[in-house]
């Protein structure tokens, strides 16, 4: 059985406080110690997750970028480290609800693309009518402001989301990614926790959160995050997530390099490194149209992937990469995987 240690991670994140210009953010942030670290005198509830299966939610997409549907257990391969699995499919999770936390950059240039949001509510309204299904709404610059919490009730989100304010000149994305990893990992047993993120590619005055906090406070709450970027460089416009994941971290390579490799991959751009990291999505948008195209296929999406798993051979303590294909693949097949999972503490 692997056990994962969430409140370690939150008590390095508040202990972090400590170093940080207090009088300046201590408004924004209010909300995220509260929640980051226990209050004096009381004692914090501890967060532990227990799994013996590492879900890995897959979608097969053909040429044109549609969902491949009807593929059975035995038609895919997973492998952890190279180390070929037995693999399960839990076709009835299909229709397990969704715990959705929308975490949207409000600060620094997203001002400029509020024109181009302006149908995020009335494009996600399936998912946030659907039964039994809940969502958070989190804004974030310097600061990461939660403006509503967990609701069956889509009215309310509805109305934030028409209604966007410009922040300040932050965009503290790993804190964002950080605090909503946290809030996901609370929800119930049985619900699908998805993070969708709206933002920048790169992060700019995340204070509480590091690169390594984010990805393994993603990976250990089996977070799905599904990123729509904007970018305020032209060179990133074409920058998209649609090839399938390419193993770029090889067979033959230790802990340490593949950690490496990821952080890496973090500075030049958090969205895609999640997404790829998760097995979600990320689709660049650069104009309203092809922002309601990327929202629309998010929303239909959600219900399109295979909840593949398997329990490891081998759960070493560290970054564990995983690979999955198909054993009669055809040529315009495109596999989109959660990459990796976390056991246990990493050496930093």
């Amino acid at each position: 059985m692997i056990a994962l240690h969430i409140d370690e991670v939150v008590r390095s994140l508040f202990d972090r406080l400590h170093n940080v210009d207090m009088p300046r953010l201590v408004l924004p942030f209010l909300t995220l110690a509260l929640l980051l670290g226990p209050a004096a005198g009381q004692q914090e509830p501890r967060f532990r997750s227990q799994i013996n299966l590492v879900p890995v939610p897959t979608m097969v997409r053909n040429a044109h970028g549609n969902p491949v549907y009807g593929l059975k257990e035995e038609d895919f391969i997973i492998e952890d480290e190279s180390i070929e699995q037995s693999v399960h499919l839990d076709e009835a999770a299909a229709a397990e609800p969704i715990s959705l936390l929308i975490a949207v950059q409000c600060g620094r240039r997203a001002k400029r693309e509020f024109g181009r949001m302006g149908g995020v509510a009335t494009m996600l309204d399936p998912v946030l009518t659907g039964q039994n299904n809940e969502a958070a709404l989190l804004l974030f610059d310097s600061g990461v402001n939660l403006v509503r919490d967990f609701t069956t009730q889509a009215d309310g989100i509805e109305a934030d989301l028409k209604n966007l304010q410009s922040g300040d000149h932050g965009a503290a994305i790993l804190d964002a990614v950080a605090y909503g990893a946290r809030l996901l990992g609370k929800r119930p047993e049985g619900q699908q926790r998805v993070l969708l993120l709206i933002s920048e590619t790169r992060d700019h005055g995340s204070h509480f959160a590091r690169i390594d906090d984010a990805m393994r406070l993603v990976g250990t709450t089996n977070t799905l995050v599904f990123a729509l970027p904007f970018s305020p460089y032209v060179s990133h416009q074409l920058d998209t997530a649609r090839a399938s994941n390419r193993d770029e971290w090889g067979i033959n390579v230790d802990i340490i390099e593949k950690l490496a490799a990821a952080r890496q991959a973090m500075r030049k751009n958090i969205p895609k490194t999640l997404a790829s990291m998760t097995g979600g999505e990320y689709e660049l948008f650069v104009s309203r149209k092809g922002f309601e195209t990327d929202m629309t296929r998010f929303a239909n999406h959600l219900h399109s992937r295979y909840l593949l798993s398997f329990e490891p051979k081998d759960p070493h303590p560290g970054l564990h990469k995983i690979q999955v294909h198909l054993k009669h693949p055809t040529q315009d097949q495109i596999l989109l995987f959660r990459s990796s999972y976390w056991v246990g503490d990493i050496t930093q």
